[in-house]
């Protein structure tokens, strides 16, 4: 199976968080309520990656759950991780065991639904084009999703708790995508943020 990944970029959706800050009380999942536009949070998050990527990885916390059942609907390769609330680094690492022989992974997040499926697209062509670590930049700030290219799969493997992989950011080079698009610094952690578009 494993070598189908080969020479391809992958996508990841981390979308097996708890959300806690969006609801303390564990009943409304903020990946299943739906944004200005209509979709559900989780839906366009992942859209937007299966859009511009051949394969899409999400990783989840049950494979019968709600945002499983919309994710495989979509397309997406499910992975559950049972130990995600350790941190997103675990949920990582249960991601790119499957596809540990890509040319590279981009990682996104399934809380963020304004990620434009453009702004996917340059960076997959970065790390195709020899980028070791794309990242995205609006307005002078770095954002979401980040890229990594295949030299940096053991570092990434070896990934825990809840850095993910921004700890790899702050150690190795950068290359940076200027990109016209606000929803890579967008993401729901409260209700309140459903009522804005991420502009």
């Amino acid at each position: 199976m494993q070598s189908q990944h080969h020479d391809h970029i992958v996508g990841i959706l981390l979308a097996a968080g708890k959300g806690v800050r969006f609801d303390p009380s564990g009943t409304q999942n903020k990946l299943l309520q739906t944004t200005m536009s209509g979709d559900k949070v989780v839906v366009a998050a992942a859209t937007a990656l299966l859009s511009a990527l051949p394969l899409v990885t999400a990783v989840v916390r049950d494979a019968n759950d709600a945002v499983a059942a919309e994710l495989s609907n979509l397309g997406c390769q499910l992975v559950v991780c049972p130990d995600a609330d350790k941190g997103m680094g675990i949920s990582l690492v249960c991601a790119l065991e499957q596809s540990r022989h890509a040319a590279g992974w981009i990682i996104g997040l399934g809380d963020m639904p304004g990620v434009q499926t453009t702004t996917i697209a340059a960076l997959a062509d970065e790390l195709r084009n020899g980028a070791d670590i794309v990242v995205p930049f609006y307005k002078g700030e770095r954002g979401n999703p980040v890229g990594f290219g295949a030299r940096h799969i053991s570092e990434l493997l070896r990934l825990g708790g809840d850095q993910g992989a921004r700890a790899l950011l702050k150690i190795h080079p950068l290359t940076r995508v200027e990109v016209n698009d606000p929803g890579i610094h967008y993401d729901i952690d409260t209700s309140a943020d459903l009522q804005s578009s991420g502009d």
